[in-house]
């Protein structure tokens, strides 16, 4: 259901990942309105104001004088995201900002002191929004697998893994032991950030495997190598594991009856392909007959990661509505104390044990 009025909303940045949350303004204005954008210099602001059609200023302050947004996601370095929080906190603002919310530990904790009683900022962690995931997710709750034990994960880095992890595992701020360890090996990286690297000899990448023990028969298993995420060279895996079955990426195995083990496979309905005619766009994806996951957003044509971002703006907007939250910011500091916990024990060679946090008590 369309809501009756566009989900207004400020940007505090506008790098990379804030155009892709400008581009949901542009392309769903029935869903969104961007109200205006802070940046840094007068330069940007006037490229801002140019290319994307929407007022550009230079604080905080005067974004919130002005066409007074519903609330503000932050797309800033991770070190000026804790200082903008803090301020947006002071006026009132419902807030959700790119991850992680701070740059370390420390930084995690200060935050929180700060703003973590105001119950006003979220975290834009889309991993577990991503349609494929967030069916994945839904076929775990409903008990396909039984008791979820384990996963491995080789996809995303750091926190976004560890978000992914955490809500197949529907574990929450306990203690995790972490070991880790680096290995390298040449690969060609065909693709960057910027597109194309026309470069076909192999350079070192570094992989990262790690173990996280969470407790009570829960582990994960984490493997990333170097840009894996735009390296096409290296696939995208996922296996979680239950009591009564597993699921390997899309295909699930189970038991559903004495001496009975079946397989099924997650099904995405995806349209404009050959002769389907209304164009390219997901509808839904389905298991056995029944839909784990819909589009929400089915005709504006997104991309999984743009439909995870809409996802995001849209549980932003049912939540300042009374609604439920989308990904409160205790979820997110736990996401980033993990997957810091990670690169120090890669770093170290030696097993780290998190503690229980103040957002986790």
């Amino acid at each position: 259901m369309t809501p009756s009025r566009p989900a207004r909303f400020g940007m505090v940045g506008s790098g990379f990942r804030a155009h892709f949350f400008q581009r949901l303004a542009r392309d769903l204005p029935d869903r969104f309105a961007l109200t205006g954008v802070v940046s840094r210099t007068a330069e940007r602001r006037a490229e801002v104001e140019q290319d994307w059609e929407v007022p550009a200023v230079g604080s905080v302050a005067e974004l919130l004088a002005g066409d007074r947004p519903d609330f503000v996601l932050l797309s800033v370095p991770w070190d000026v995201a804790p200082v903008v929080l803090g301020e947006l906190v002071a006026a009132g603002m419902p807030s959700i900002t790119e991850t992680p919310p701070a740059p370390d530990v420390p930084g995690l904790r200060a935050l929180w002191a700060d703003v973590g009683a105001s119950g006003l900022v979220q975290v834009a962690e889309h991993s577990p929004f991503m349609p494929a995931h967030a069916a994945r997710i839904e076929m775990v709750r409903r008990g396909h697998l039984g008791r979820p034990t384990s996963v491995q994960v080789s996809s995303t880095h750091q926190y976004h893994a560890v978000g992914l992890v955490r809500a197949l595992l529907g574990v929450g701020f306990d203690e995790v032991e972490v070991s880790a360890k680096e290995f390298v090996a040449p690969l060609v990286n065909p693709l960057s950030r910027a597109g194309w690297t026309d470069d076909d000899e192999p350079h070192d990448a570094t992989t990262t495997l790690a173990t996280l023990d969470f407790g009570d028969g829960r582990s994960a298993l984490y493997d990333l190598t170097d840009n894996q995420s735009r390296n096409r060279l290296r696939g995208n895996r996922l296996v979680v594991r239950g009591s009564h079955g597993e699921l390997i990426d899309d295909r699930l195995m189970r038991l559903t009856g004495p001496r009975t083990i079946v397989e099924s496979h997650l099904i995405r309905r995806q349209t404009g392909v050959e002769q389907d005619l209304p164009g390219f766009d997901l509808e839904h994806l389905s298991l056995d007959g029944q839909v784990l996951y819909r589009n929400p957003f089915e005709g504006a044509r997104l991309g999984d990661d743009d439909i995870a971002g809409a996802s995001l703006l849209a549980g932003m907007a049912a939540w300042v509505g009374g609604g439920a939250p989308p990904y409160p910011l205790a979820e997110g500091c736990q996401d980033h104390l993990v997957g810091r916990a990670i690169v120090e024990s890669a770093a170290t060679g030696r097993t780290v044990r998190t503690a229980v946090e103040p957002w986790g008590r």
